[in-house]
């Protein structure tokens, strides 16, 4: 079984040979950035990234049950220090590569939080709590704002952060819980954004 590595794309330039190709599994919201750093990788290298994008429950479960994946780029810290504690990673391997932001935001309407408070605005989009990162920070603020429940019964789950990012900006969903880098990604700007203050939620590493 090939070895998993939890190192950032650029650190393998010493490790592999020409013509290589590298898998990464990768967290649907840095698969922008990533594909630019296989981009810049196979430029200095001749190496290829082979990238596999999900929600980091989703490739977790791929690389417990043997997927082969070289390098995985997860969005949260806690499923890599599984991985290690098992076995399925190299020891030492792991770090914090980025810290994510969470943020609300609507192409239609003027102001994210009276949508948000409203239950007849229509659906919300939220990662699936149960295999995102994002989609459990999104709860954990809503449970502490007391909008859990209310919220709950009419949100619509993304499987990955970047279908709830699709819910909301087709407007198939009024408003989304989406990670801020996915607003750098695109021309159109949004109706109404709110930034999630870090401090509700567990740090998104």
């Amino acid at each position: 079984m090939r070895t998993r590595l939890f190192i950032i794309l650029l650190s393998l330039c010493g490790g592999v040979q020409a013509a290589d190709v590298v898998t990464v599994a990768v967290a649907s919201n840095f698969k922008s950035t990533a594909t630019q750093l296989a981009q810049l990788f196979f430029e200095e290298t001749g190496n290829t990234l082979r990238l596999s994008s999900g929600s980091t429950g989703k490739l977790y479960t791929q690389i417990v049950n043997g997927a082969p994946f070289d390098v995985f780029l997860a969005a949260d810290a806690e499923r890599p220090a599984l991985l290690e504690d098992s076995g399925r990673a190299v020891t030492g391997s792991r770090f914090t590569y980025a810290t994510g932001s969470l943020v609300l935001f609507s192409t239609s309407v003027a102001d994210c939080m009276a949508a948000l408070r409203d239950a007849d605005a229509g659906y919300v989009a939220i990662a699936n709590p149960a295999t995102s990162p994002y989609g459990t920070a999104a709860r954990r603020y809503l449970v502490g704002v007391g909008l859990w429940d209310a919220v709950s019964a009419r949100a619509v789950l993304g499987e990955n952060i970047t279908q709830a990012w699709q819910f909301a900006f087709t407007g198939n969903a009024v408003i989304g819980f989406v990670a801020r880098a996915q607003l750098n990604d695109v021309a159109r700007q949004p109706a109404c954004r709110f930034e999630i203050p870090t401090s509700a939620h567990e740090p998104l590493e």
